[in-house]
């Protein structure tokens, strides 16, 4: 029997062999390829990761990661940001946000600039963490700014549930829960749309969500495939997951036979957690939903049904949502369509920074914008563009 000091050297040195293996595998397969291979991290996390750790610097020349939306506040649109400002100024009113949603610019300014200003907005760690203040501020109304994908929408589900649960008639939720899979297919569809089509699509594959997938399945990408024709993979957030995941695209695309694939199984199932698709099916339903800068996607969305619409804060307040307002020059509606990078813009590190952000893609941590700011000179290096 192996000491397990030994064991674990064995079992590093067999993780370090098979990134090894997978790294020279991209480089290989983008090499036999010969074009330009684009590739879609759609996660903000794992945007992130791959460039907190530098895998950029290692990509072979013609392979470019492009940066999708994935980040819950940057495609949360303005008239959403607008509509918890005008909530967040009304007396007798509490909001109750995760801490990315502060700075984000809106006409009236931020939330971080009305708090300053006396307005009550305070950071919650989750959804019950509101479900609290809303008991211990009674009458006081709370507002939950309920943002986010998949990963995040059970867990306000659960708080909407627990509020009728205890006949709180103070509580609210301003949602603009978002999906997915219809975005990444509304991509598809725009691309195909507007390319030439004696040209290589735009996307070649994506390195879809871990953290969403834990929540959807992987199944759930299936009609990505099926429909257009482009390769899925499901990846954990560590360089070796990042690097096996990408591996596995590059074989699909050098091989021409697109499927789903899970590199993630450890976390991820074919049907995904069936708990928690129960729960968003029984307070909320599919809906169009307005994208910032990629305008209104149908079914793209997630609305209160009926039985818990007395807890939507649009109806309660009777608040319009207007029209969506977008600094002229910010490009971050681009950005998040993976059609420039941050470095493109006018603005970027040139009046837009972490600490004066002008578009949501530099104020979150999960921003592309972001990203490329406090990591910037590696990406640079690695695409040949400035930071």
């Amino acid at each position: 029997m192996k000491a397990p000091e030994t064991a674990e050297r064995g079992a590093t040195a067999g993780s370090d062999a098979r990134l090894t293996a997978d790294i020279a595998e991209v480089q290989r397969l983008c090499g036999a390829l010969g074009r330009r291979v684009q590739i879609m991290e759609v996660c903000g996390t794992h945007t992130v990761s791959i460039f907190r750790t530098g895998i950029r610097a290692l990509l072979p020349a013609n392979l470019r990661l492009i940066s999708g939306p994935g980040c819950p506040v940057c495609v949360t649109a303005q008239r959403y940001i607008d509509a918890a400002l005008e909530l967040a100024c009304r007396p007798n009113v509490t909001i109750a946000t995760y801490g990315d949603m502060l700075r984000v610019p809106g006409r009236r300014g931020s939330l971080e600039q009305v708090r300053a200003g006396g307005a009550d907005v305070r950071v919650v760690s989750s959804s019950m963490t509101a479900i609290d203040l809303a008991e211990r501020l009674a009458p006081r109304e709370v507002v939950f700014l309920g943002v986010g994908f998949e990963t995040t929408a059970p867990a306000t589900a659960a708080a909407v549930m627990l509020a009728e649960r205890h006949e709180l008639v103070n509580f609210s939720v301003l949602a603009a829960h978002k999906l997915v899979v219809p975005a990444m297919q509304a991509l598809l569809s725009a691309d195909a749309a507007t390319r030439d089509p004696r040209t290589p699509r735009g996307i070649d594959g994506f390195l879809c969500p871990g953290h969403v997938s834990v929540i959807i399945g992987a199944s759930a990408y299936e009609p990505i495939v099926r429909e257009h024709r482009v390769p899925c993979v499901i990846a954990g957030f560590e360089p070796a997951q990042i690097w096996r995941g990408l591996a596995q695209l590059m074989r699909q695309i050098a091989g021409g036979e697109p499927r789903v694939e899970n590199v993630y199984p450890a976390v991820v199932s074919e049907h995904g957690n069936r708990y928690a698709q129960g729960v968003l099916r029984r307070v909320f339903e599919v809906a169009d939903a307005a994208w910032r800068e990629l305008g209104v996607i149908p079914r793209s969305g997630l609305e209160l049904a009926p039985r818990y619409q007395r807890f939507d804060a649009v109806r309660r307040f009777e608040i319009t949502l207007g029209a969506d307002e977008d600094h002229p020059a910010c490009l971050c509606g681009q950005v998040i369509q993976g059609r420039v990078e941050p470095p493109e813009c006018g603005l970027f590190g040139d009046g837009c920074t972490p600490l004066h952000p002008i578009g949501p893609c530099m104020v979150s941590s999960e921003g592309t914008c972001a990203a490329w700011y406090r990591y910037g000179a590696r990406g640079a290096a690695a695409t040949g563009r400035r930071s």
